[in-house]
């Protein structure tokens, strides 16, 4: 009998995919609470804050929570480092109803980083420099949503478009562009009504403004996967929610059974793996 003993090595997670050459990647994916309690997002982001990029406390739903529940979440998202943002339905209301002074006021109170603005359903009579500045007073950053919410498909004319409003709006002082596709990814955007993708016009997006820029909205599986295949992983998505992130990220990164037969998702070689 060999007197050679097995001695095992100690592996962690972040080890493991080191050998199987998994990359490096920043954090590409802003996740969104449509509403969740404190303690699901608190939980989330202790188990998923080193992929997010921002944190979008969405919809208007942080609005008539309890005030406190909503301090909470911001919180959880201090503590892990994740900067956060609110989404552009209360900033089109605000500005309808003549409270966008009020509105920044109450963002920067309590300690949201980012502002998104839009016209996705309304119509702004500022300019994008008023806006920018007035959130600038304040500490706010600004992101602006591309195209309208119930406008149907992009056409070729949208598209050109919205490519010349994002460029007034990173011109003004904006830190990214969002490009709309709502909850469904269906009849609106990128995605016609049955929620096919339209990659000529992705691509028009990503040539204009560069993919740390421009933010693809991405809320079901379909339109993850087709953001993905189409643009591979540097490809910043939005509108993911909180419990897709993990199923997004490993599709990312070539883990997922689908991603890893395409070759611009699949893991380099062992000893390869990409910064």
């Amino acid at each position: 009998m060999s007197n050679t003993h097995l001695i095992r090595q100690e592996l962690h997670t972040h080890d493991y995919l080191d050998l199987i050459g998994v990359a490096h990647l920043p954090a590409c994916t802003s996740p969104f609470d449509p509403g969740y309690d404190p303690a699901t997002v608190e939980s989330h982001l202790e188990q998923s804050s080193h992929l997010m990029s921002i944190l979008k406390i969405s919809m208007a739903c942080w609005l008539i929570a309890k005030e406190t529940a909503t301090q909470r979440k911001l919180a959880a998202a201090r503590r892990h480092a994740v900067p956060t943002v609110t989404g552009g339905g209360p900033f089109e209301i605000a500005v309808a109803q003549k409270q966008l002074p009020a509105y920044l006021d109450l963002c920067a109170e309590l300690g949201v980083t980012r502002m998104e603005a839009g016209e996705g359903f309304s119509v702004l009579h500022l300019s994008p420099t008023q806006v920018v500045n007035m959130a600038r007073e304040r500490g706010l950053e600004v992101q602006f949503e591309l195209g309208k919410k119930h406008g149907g498909a992009f056409s070729e004319d949208v598209v050109e478009i919205l490519i010349d409003q994002g460029k007034r709006w990173l011109d003004a002082g904006a830190v990214q562009l969002v490009v709309e596709a709502r909850e469904s990814a269906r009849g609106v955007g990128l995605f016609n009504e049955q929620g096919d993708f339209n990659p000529e016009f992705a691509d028009r997006f990503m040539n204009a403004f560069g993919l740390p820029t421009v933010m693809f909205e991405a809320p079901n599986k379909p339109s993850q996967f087709a953001l993905l295949d189409h643009f591979g992983p540097q490809v910043h998505l939005c509108n993911v929610r909180l419990e897709e992130l993990l199923r997004v990220e490993i599709y990312r990164r070539g883990l997922h059974s689908d991603a890893f037969a395409k070759d611009n998702l699949r893991p380099r070689a062992a000893g390869q793996r990409s910064a």
